[in-house]
């Protein structure tokens, strides 16, 4: 099959580019995109390979050549924070922020009235709806009925777990059947043969709210899967959108890029889609037709969802463009990918969080949280309370209610992407127990680590400098860095440290019921607790040099009222957090999945071949080797 052609070294990525295929020439023109030609495996190797690169900020990757399969693979085209940027049509994420912060002229402090006045400019926002066009480069090629094989796409299998191959970059399209309502949305697909395929509609999504109101109305939901297209309004997909009429994916879309999507009517169903896509999966769900066993899937947690039922998505046809080529992405341990499209999901919706809370000057969602697990905070502090206020308030805020932890700051000297740094600055302040909060609610259903599906608990740690009436600042010092050489060694420890910033890392082999907690009972007695405010105890496969790694583990692990305790100290209050995994002696009923690694022979296949890939000086695997550590002896 004919490849894309060669790049134009004038693209500019100012230009209006509409499809996956100019965006791939403006990236390898600008020396962001590698094409290998070597053959490989959409079985595991395409993704050892993307994540190699990703991890160090590399380039995405064009595979022409993808063993059994008719059709080329891309992969990490917004791998970066600047190609990001890039596919939203800017230099700089900041930019459409400060846009929006324009077009809705944000006066802090406005309250209600406020947030009111700016609700007839979000019109704005609808100047741009989808162009309707007669024909399609998507509908260059249909395959109906037996023609449809989905086997013959190279949909990738990413992780040795896998349930199957998974479609990762999917732009599901419905009509809300009652009201003809717009949907676009982000949602995994695993491949159940050639022509069905599963639909990780989750409990808070709106196509599960589709799917309901079809069976209430005894109709069939007709839904569309686009592949490629603008890559703005890929990422538009994933963008957490107010239920406001008349503004979609579509028009948030043309807002960012200056310019309407051109759309066409469906081959065999009755939806709209867009004109340059790729690919196109036409099909329909029947809503009384019984769940089918979907996963597991080595998810953006960096852990295996487990196999759960879902509906399956039939597919009637399969449109697509001459020479398509197949978008993928790949999710697990962070950094990946989707950190960027979450930043830029944090940048733009930064102003309208600021409409409802005002007194918040910054946020960031660390890749290390997951989306969900962290967000930190800087606010303008006016009063007493008032960092408790902001968090609360930001369980509000959409997406927001599925936050574990909130960490708030009015230090403006510490950005909040500085993630350790942010939290050393805020256990300045915070006092363990007098500036912490336990509250509950929804969690994401991906949260292996929550007590009930979709519900747990909840953490706020105040951190902002505190008034007379809060009690104040205490005298306190945070401990100097310590090395593992100069830290106790108790039963079970395999490797600890102390950072600094009044935190202390310990990895522990975890043999019976409650051993982390028991652990951390020992620790806060000895002398270098003295200058700690928060011990993280983790699993046997974390590195506690690797601050990140730690945070990731913790976060992922915790049900923040059932596994942190605050405990006396030699000289202070101490937050524990029990990052181990969970037993059932422990009362934990649900099934604990595994860390995502890649197995040793596929890494080993992937050293091995790395020089016919062409793509530069060898990277370490992020996932191999990452096995228990050896025990340290007391």
């Amino acid at each position: 099959m004919p490849l894309l052609n060669s790049p134009r070294s004038s693209l500019d990525y100012r230009m209006a580019f509409h499809d996956l295929q100019s965006f791939i020439r403006l990236l390898e023109a600008r020396g962001q995109l590698v094409r290998v030609r070597e053959p490989v495996s959409h079985d595991l190797e395409i993704t050892e390979i993307a994540d190699r690169l990703v991890k160090v900020g590399g380039p995405a990757v064009l595979f022409e050549n993808v063993i059994g399969k008719d059709f080329p693979v891309v992969i990490g085209l917004m791998g970066t924070r600047e190609r990001m940027a890039w596919a939203l049509g800017v230099d700089d994420l900041e930019q459409p922020a400060n846009r929006i912060r324009k077009l809705l002229d944000i006066k802090l402090g406005g309250g209600i009235l406020g947030l009111l006045s700016n609700i007839p400019k979000l019109k704005e926002l609808r100047n741009l709806p989808p162009k309707r066009v007669k024909t399609a480069p998507v509908q260059e090629i249909i395959w109906r009925g037996d023609e449809v094989d989905l086997t013959k796409i190279p949909v990738l299998k990413c992780w040795v777990q896998d349930g199957g191959p998974f479609v990762t970059l999917p732009l599901v399209i419905t009509n809300d059947p009652e009201t003809g309502e717009f949907n676009m949305g982000m949602y995994r697909m695993q491949v159940f043969g050639k022509n069905s395929t599963g639909m990780h509609w989750q409990r808070h999504k709106t196509g599960t709210r589709h799917l309901e109101k079809a069976k209430k109305l005894g109709r069939m939901l007709e839904v569309a899967v686009v592949l490629g297209g603008d890559p703005a309004l890929i990422y538009a997909a994933t963008a957490p959108i107010p239920p406001v009429p008349g503004i979609n994916e579509y028009s948030l879309t043309g807002f960012l890029r200056g310019q309407s999507q051109e759309v066409v009517k469906g081959i065999t169903v009755n939806l709209e889609v867009p004109a340059n896509a790729e690919f196109v999966l036409e099909g329909y769900i029947d809503p009384n037709e019984p769940w089918a066993v979907e996963g597991p899937f080595g998810d953006h947690t960096g852990f295996y969802t487990l196999e759960d039922l879902y509906p399956t998505f039939h597919v009637t046809a399969i449109t697509m463009r001459k020479n398509a080529v197949y978008p993928a992405t790949i999710v697990g341990r962070p950094p990946m990918e989707d950190a960027y499209l979450i930043e830029a999901t944090e940048r733009i919706f930064l102003v309208p969080a600021q409409l409802i809370l005002p007194e918040i000057l910054d946020y960031h969602l660390p890749p290390c949280g997951i989306a969900h697990n962290l967000v930190n905070v800087v606010i303008k502090k006016s009063y007493p309370g008032h960092g408790f206020k902001v968090a609360n308030g930001m369980f509000g805020l959409g997406q927001a209610m599925f936050s574990k932890v909130i960490v708030v700051s009015d230090d403006t000297s510490i950005k909040p992407q500085h993630n350790v740094e942010f939290w050393a600055g805020a256990l300045s302040h915070c006092v363990p127990g007098r500036d912490t909060v336990f509250t509950k609610g929804p969690v994401d259903v991906l949260d292996h680590s929550s007590q009930a599906w979709s519900y747990g608990s909840k953490l706020i740690l105040d951190g902002t400098k505190k008034w007379l009436e809060e009690g104040g600042e205490p005298e306190w010092t945070a401990a100097p860095p310590r090395s593992d050489t100069e830290l106790p060694k108790f039963d079970g420890i395999l490797e600890q440290a102390q950072p600094g910033g009044g935190m202390w890392f310990v990895a522990l082999e975890k043999t019976k019921p409650f051993e982390g907690l028991s652990l951390a009972e020992k620790l806060v007695k000895t002398a270098v607790s003295s200058g700690i405010r928060l011990i993280c105890i983790v699993d046997d496969q974390t590195e506690v040099t690797d601050h990140e790694d730690v945070f990731w583990t913790v976060l992922n692990n915790i049900d923040p009222q059932r596994d942190c305790r605050i405990l006396d100290g030699v000289n202070g209050k101490i937050l524990v957090m029990d990052g181990t995994r969970k037993i059932a002696e422990e009362g934990f009923t649900r099934n604990w999945p595994d860390k995502i690694t890649m197995p040793d022979n596929i890494v080993a296949l992937v050293d091995a071949k790395w020089e016919k890939y062409g793509l530069g000086k060898k990277l370490k695997s992020p996932t191999g080797g990452r096995g228990a550590k050896k025990k340290i002896s007391s």
